[in-house]
């Protein structure tokens, strides 16, 4: 079986083709970084536009790169959301083209579900697995027990993680993107110098908050006369930033690793997916909760942790392969949770 992807949700337009045995055919990605630097984060209606330019030059290009034509294509998948509207319309109405011009069968993918999925695409895990997925709009702990069946057990009640790295970035004049430039940053910080709080940290529940802390880093830097710190000083704070973010995650991911277990007796794999999954110090320290805990860790490898088509594809093998298809009214949704409701839990 072979499946075209196509993401195009925030600021990557992208397209690839994937097969079932899981083979990254081609994996075609275009940044819109340099587009919207200038603004110090992602323009909506600057990124549409840009999809839009892009989308019809990248499916040719991963077609290209697989050594194959359209009428090579088993079925096209194409994220549905959530993301940034004008986004998403671009990418999902491309996918319904093809698939109505070719008579393929369609898949309307959940971005999230991609991301929750891509460890199946890198490493073959078998179902149960308990996933972390950590990124720019999202943060959430899901027992995953196949395609559309997921049970939450904590999410963040304010703020995403990605989107408190790249606010604090933006802080500590670090430049954009945010998050990987606060992660060099902090290589050369000093995470004691400042005392930052763990929002949640030791409570009931596996929810996460991050609000509190960007407070903080804020009248951190007020308190040091305010503007943008020097260097030294600003690496300090992002060192601080990070570990303050590594010990919620932990203490985050040890309490649904308890109420994982009572769900799941058999499940024995922690997955931490998405674009912050990228960050080497964040993936070493749940690495090293996965194993105090007895769990297995993995993680996609890092060109796969940020936006991708490669992922989308895989998504959309898995539901083709249950015989789980979408009509070509399916709609773009800028919101779209993975489940309706979280797992009540005291653990």
């Amino acid at each position: 079986m072979l499946v075209l992807g196509i993401e195009t949700s925030c600021d990557e337009t992208a397209a690839a083709v994937v097969r079932d045995d899981r083979t990254i055919l081609s994996n075609v990605v275009l940044s819109q970084l340099d587009e919207h630097r200038p603004y110090g984060g992602v323009v909506p209606e600057i990124a549409a536009r840009s999809h839009l330019d892009h989308i019809g030059g990248l499916v040719a290009k991963a077609l290209e790169e697989a050594g194959i034509g359209y009428e090579d294509l088993d079925g096209v998948a194409a994220t549905a959301g959530p993301g940034l509207i004008g986004g998403v319309m671009v990418g999902l109405m491309t996918g319904k083209a093809i698939a109505l011009v070719r008579d393929l069968p369609f898949v309307a993918v959940n971005h999230m579900e991609a991301h929750a999925l891509t460890p199946r695409l890198t490493g073959g895990i078998d179902f149960p697995y308990l996933a972390l997925l950590v990124s720019g709009g999202h943060c959430l702990l899901l027992g995953v027990s196949g395609p559309g069946d997921y049970r939450r057990y904590g999410s963040t009640v304010d703020d995403a993680v990605g989107e408190a790295f790249d606010k604090t970035a933006k802080m500590l004049g670090l430049g954009y993107p945010g998050g990987p430039a606060l992660e060099a940053a902090a290589l050369a910080g000093d995470p004691a110098r400042f005392a930052l709080p763990r929002p949640m940290l030791g409570r009931p529940g596996c929810d996460f908050s991050f609000s509190g802390l960007k407070t903080a880093v804020r009248q951190t830097v007020a308190r040091l006369g305010g503007g943008t710190p020097d260097a030294a000083t600003a690496a300090d704070i992002a060192a601080a930033f990070q570990q303050a973010v590594a010990d919620v995650l932990a203490d985050r991911t040890t309490h649904a690793i308890a109420r994982f277990r009572k769900d799941f007796p058999k499940g024995d794999t922690l997955v931490v997916a998405g674009g912050v999954a990228a960050n080497k110090v964040l993936r070493a320290t749940l690495e090293k909760t996965a194993d105090k805990n007895g769990m297995t860790f993995t993680a996609p490898p890092l060109g796969l942790c940020t936006d991708n088509a490669a992922m989308v594809a895989w998504a959309g093998v898995e539901r083709l392969q249950r015989g789980l298809t979408d009509t070509l009214d399916a709609p773009a949704r800028p919101r779209w949770p993975l489940d309706e409701a979280p797992v009540k839990s005291q653990v």
